[in-house]
């Protein structure tokens, strides 16, 4: 079997994440799919940025769900990377782009092509989140039964269990994507800045929603499991267990190529990753059809 490569908020290791120079690039690259963050703006606009501040990829500050729009247009998301963006994928002041721009660099593509789009919490707007990306995706001719957009096989994901169940009662089980990782009071506390005290809280929050999470893998609610690729080292009877149930595997963020190789070894069907052309060779130089004798998915 050879795993389905989804280029991870684009091809963002040549180019800033989330831009539409990082999305080109991994059409060109020859990605089976690309991934990408959501948050609603303060006029309720679908902007594709992974952080809920503005603060380290823009030239901005503070909260997206603070700005419009229209504010968001007048700042640079991708000089902070330090890449020459060549003249076809457009200015610095092109990059940016909505959920709608990016169906639209998605339909051009001229193949098919996934998009995994990822619902990002806590989100100040709550579950409206997801309601505006299923009003979107309605208005842009996505059908909810075979979850295709033209040309786009559209999933879902989440590390919030809420999300995942509201998304189950429109979305089929094969197009939800479960995300699971370790919580560390540490990077809990580094990512939102919080102190001692509230990032231990914050983090319990996060345990019993992780708990939760795999819960709805077990019992099957949601068909595609999202573990990090520290996760699938660490819990290998949980990945055994959800393998052999029949969970599809979409793996992030599998950069090394001892990482891939362990994603090959242990027969995992998608693999999210910021070098989508270099894990595409080595996948293919692979020349894998079957896991190996005594791999996790063959137990």
């Amino acid at each position: 079997m050879t795993p389905r490569i989804y280029a991870h908020r684009g091809a963002s290791a040549q180019f800033a994440e989330h831009t539409r120079a990082a999305y080109l690039q991994a059409i060109a690259d020859g990605a089976d799919g690309v991934e990408c963050d959501v948050h609603l703006t303060r006029d309720q606009k679908l902007v594709l940025l992974h952080d809920a501040n503005l603060d380290r990829t823009s030239d901005g500050t503070g909260p997206v769900a603070e700005r419009d729009l229209q504010e968001l247009r007048g700042l640079d998301f991708a000089s902070w990377k330090g890449a020459r963006i060549p003249a076809e994928y457009g200015g610095v002041a092109d990059q940016l782009l909505t959920l709608e721009e990016l169906l639209d660099i998605l339909r051009a593509a001229g193949r098919p092509i996934g998009l995994a789009i990822e619902l990002k919490h806590p989100s100040p707007y709550e579950l409206k989140l997801e309601e505006q990306v299923l009003r979107t995706l309605t208005e842009q001719g996505w059908d909810p039964a075979s979850s295709q957009l033209e040309n786009i096989d559209v999933s879902f994901m989440s590390f919030n269990p809420d999300s995942v169940k509201f998304l189950a009662a429109v979305v089929p089980v094969g197009k939800l994507c479960m995300l699971v990782d370790e919580v560390e009071l540490d990077e809990v506390r580094e990512e939102l800045a919080l102190g001692t005290l509230t990032g231990s809280a914050v983090t319990n929050v996060f345990k019993a929603a992780q708990t939760e999470a795999e819960r709805i893998l077990t019992a099957g609610e949601a068909g595609m499991a999202g573990p990090g690729i520290d996760y699938v080292r660490t819990h290998p009877n949980t990945v055994r267990d959800w393998l052999r149930a029949g969970r599809v595997f979409r793996v992030w963020t599998v950069d090394q190529p001892e990482d891939v190789q362990l994603c090959l070894a242990e027969g995992i069907q998608e693999i999210t990753t910021n070098r989508p052309a270099e894990v595409l060779a080595q996948v293919l130089a692979a020349g894998t059809d079957a896991a190996p004798e005594g791999s996790l998915s063959q137990l």
